[in-house]
């Protein structure tokens, strides 16, 4: 099991809001699930994981309206969140 990210504390921070903006829609959620891989024991295990964390921003920065909702329901801008995105994704 992968250790919790603790080097890249913004990155667990939104991890987190992207995982609790899931949690409350189930279906976006298995939607997620399906897409990286994850059964529900799986995804309990990963949680706090730097993998999962990296997946979920991945995940929401190519969904542009789950994306949008994020930030409206937390006050955040897109281009904050994207610059995270950037961070871990320097190629793009």
């Amino acid at each position: 099991m992968a250790a919790p990210s603790r080097h890249h504390p913004e990155l667990a921070a939104l991890a987190d809001l992207c995982l609790g903006q899931l949690a409350e829609d189930p279906a976006q959620l298995a939607e997620f699930m399906g897409f990286a891989g994850y059964d529900p024991t799986a995804l309990r295990r990963a949680v706090g994981t730097t993998q999962l964390q990296t997946g979920l921003i991945d995940y929401f920065a190519t969904n542009e309206p789950l994306l949008l909702t994020l930030c409206a329901n937390h006050s955040l801008k897109p281009e904050d969140f994207m610059r995270v995105w950037h961070r871990l994704n320097p190629g793009h």
